[in-house]
């Protein structure tokens, strides 16, 4: 069982920069693929962000390409995003979510998610 807890979010003006953090509990964390998800309100829940177990291998969605920034730090059983150059249509809820199987884009492929943090962007 794993249990993701996400923190860092909040409200910034675009342009700016935040980092979420999640914090994962669970001796198997670090051989799962872990990710980020968002949803904005009245729209579909998208795919941010992947990486691997080993943070070899990284993906990223069209829209936060060069400006996020997955990692990792197994030793900390902990997942990061870095966020730049933020726009208000990046506001959306970011949910954390771990799977031992590869990295998806599918939302329906990832096991475990965590509650969700409110990241807003002003313009």
């Amino acid at each position: 069982q794993v249990q993701l807890v996400e923190s860092g979010g909040g409200l910034v003006q675009a342009g700016r920069s935040l980092r979420l953090s999640c914090a994962a509990s669970g001796r198997t964390f670090s051989s799962y693929s872990m990710g980020w998800f968002r949803q904005a309100p009245g729209k579909e829940r998208e795919f941010v962000a992947g990486i691997n177990w080993n943070a070899r291998n990284k993906y990223y969605s069209d829209s936060v390409k060069d400006r996020f920034t997955i990692s990792r730090d197994n030793t900390k059983n902990a997942v990061y995003l870095q966020m730049n150059s933020l726009k208000p249509e990046d506001t959306a809820v970011y949910y954390c979510v771990g799977d031992p199987g590869l990295v998806s884009s599918d939302s329906a492929r990832y096991m475990y998610w965590g509650q969700g943090t409110q990241v807003t962007v002003s313009s």
